[in-house]
């Protein structure tokens, strides 16, 4: 048995992505957490979920990641059984009551990997539906991996432009106008982005930005450092955006390979990345550069409010 407890703080976060790092295997998220849970949905400390075994120890956790329309969700293979459904309970009654809230939203997402049978079958029975099987608009997600070995092409900068890190709190406001930009949409937020600055895994040398000829930021790529569970230092980049405007100059290619080398100087081997698969220009970006699909990531729907679309997800 797992028992549900209040969040404490900074400290519970630590613990929280200690425990994904462990249970690795079951999750998409870990090397990028400090970015994920830096978003202001964990401004509400309701929105977080923590569950402790008999010992106190930390078990499970679940945070509704209001920006992302998912429910981020963490728990230890030998609680599984007696503990997923329990989450899923607080996951169903924490959605209806944010209805109508500015973290609420009609419908949230789960993700499972093909293998977890047991976890997509909890999913089903609590009324999720598998949107990669709909007869029609389905779509998934993809876990992609840049092997050690493969090398990172070199792009020539279009004359004029110019990489460099992120100009540390000072540049925060002009990257989220620019994040706001890039996804057409005000999810991104000057505290979010200033909190993953003061993240202790947080690499300046990683958060690399595309500045055009008259200073104005116009692509971004941030970079991560997390280990496997061999021990070995692995990398992850999220998020990856170039204003539509400075796409032809090829800015996404060219910053996300600058960011990857550099990643690769910090003794980074196999980098990942996830990628909606229904996006095509990320995922043959990716591919283009040697980013192979190691698995799918399935996401599962429920509906709390009225039904929307996709397209109406990503406009609002």
């Amino acid at each position: 048995m797992i028992t549900q407890q209040k969040y404490q703080g900074e400290g519970d976060k630590q613990r929280m992505i200690e425990l994904a790092v462990a249970t690795q295997a079951e999750n998409i998220h870990f090397i990028d957490l400090p970015y994920r849970l830096s978003s202001w949905a964990l401004d509400e400390t309701e929105n977080i979920g923590l569950w402790v075994d008999g010992r106190g120890q930390l078990a499970a956790w679940a945070v509704m990641q209001s920006p992302f329309w998912t429910v981020d969700c963490v728990i230890r293979p030998d609680s599984f059984r007696s503990g997923y459904r329990q989450i899923l309970e607080w996951v169903n009654k924490r959605s209806t009551n944010l209805l109508n809230t500015d973290y609420g939203h009609p419908c949230w997402f789960m993700n499972a990997f093909p293998q977890q049978g047991e976890r997509r079958q909890a999913l089903e029975q609590a009324g999720y539906v598998c949107q990669a099987y709909l007869p029609k608009d389905a779509w998934s997600s993809v876990w992609m991996e840049l092997e050690r070995i493969k090398q990172i092409p070199t792009y020539h900068l279009a004359e004029g432009f110019t990489f460099r890190p992120l100009g540390g709190p000072g540049e925060v406001d002009a990257y989220v106008e620019l994040h706001q930009a890039v996804f057409e949409t005000k999810n991104m937020t000057s505290d979010w982005r200033g909190r993953t600055l003061q993240q202790p895994v947080h690499k300046p040398e990683l958060d690399m930005v595309a500045v055009a000829p008259d200073g104005k930021l116009v692509a971004f790529c941030i970079g991560w450092l997390g280990t496997d569970r061999q021990g070995n230092l692995v990398g992850q980049i999220e998020p990856l955006g170039c204003h539509a405007d400075y796409r032809k100059f090829g800015l996404g290619r060219q910053v996300l390979c600058e960011t990857l080398k550099r990643l690769r100087q910090y003794g980074a081997g196999n980098i990942y990345v996830e990628t909606d698969d229904f996006r095509s220009a990320a995922f043959h970006l990716y591919q283009g550069i040697g980013f192979e699909v190691v698995n799918q990531v399935l996401v599962y729907r429920k509906d709390v409010g009225e039904p929307v679309t996709v397209d109406d997800m990503v406009n609002q």
